[in-house]
């Protein structure tokens, strides 16, 4: 199968942070970019934030190289340059499936989009040959195309589409021959959705 896959790329990125919580003067709770609350460390960096200092109710980060002070609870979101949210472009190929090359942390996989799958579904010939550790996630049993298969819950730390990179996204590794793998909603939610015809376009919330 063949699409034709066409890149946006930009340069500055608004990048959404929310404060959660904190361990002592440790280390914060951050929600970025809608991904799951993740515990960044004092001096650690994680999607683009760096954390300086914690206090009780604030947290001092360092986002674009500029210095911001956050209070627990509260949403801060970046200036981003004019049009400068990623996008990409696909085209349909002959069946009408939109499928493209991307990535999934630092390896390379070839995508169709999905809005069936409730995540992002690979195969685990793929998640092994990617280094995802999947085997302690929650296992079950799901349908596939093929009948029930074995699988199992996982996160994948970074998902790159043309310019769009996602972190933190959801996915499901099942036992099945590798090859296409589903982009599902735990991506394509984060994103804006637009199908004119043969084409469809993809561009990031936040």
């Amino acid at each position: 199968m063949a699409a034709a896959l066409a890149l946006a790329a930009l340069p500055a990125l608004a990048i959404e942070v929310q404060f959660v919580g904190s361990f002592g003067d440790k280390a914060a709770v951050l929600a970025i970019d809608g991904a799951d609350p993740r515990t960044v460390k004092v001096g650690q960096r994680h999607a683009g934030v760096a954390v300086i200092s914690v206090e009780r109710d604030s947290v001092t980060l360092e986002i674009d190289g500029r210095r911001r002070i956050v209070r627990r609870g509260q949403h801060f979101r970046s200036d981003p340059a004019p049009d400068s949210r990623q996008s990409v472009q696909l085209i349909a190929d002959t069946r009408g499936h939109f499928i493209a090359q991307g990535r999934i942390n630092d390896g390379a996989v070839r995508f169709v989009v999905d809005t069936g799958a409730t995540a992002i579904v690979l195969s685990a010939q793929d998640a092994d040959r990617l280094g995802i550790d999947y085997r302690n996630g929650i296992v079950g049993t799901m349908q596939t195309a093929s009948g029930p298969a074995r699988g199992w819950r996982a996160t994948l730390d970074r998902v790159r589409l043309g310019a769009i990179e996602l972190q933190q996204v959801d996915a499901v590794v099942v036992e099945r021959d590798p090859g296409i793998t589903l982009l599902g909603m735990s991506f394509l939610n984060r994103v804006e959705m637009r199908r004119d015809g043969d084409t469809m376009s993809l561009t990031r919330r936040f």
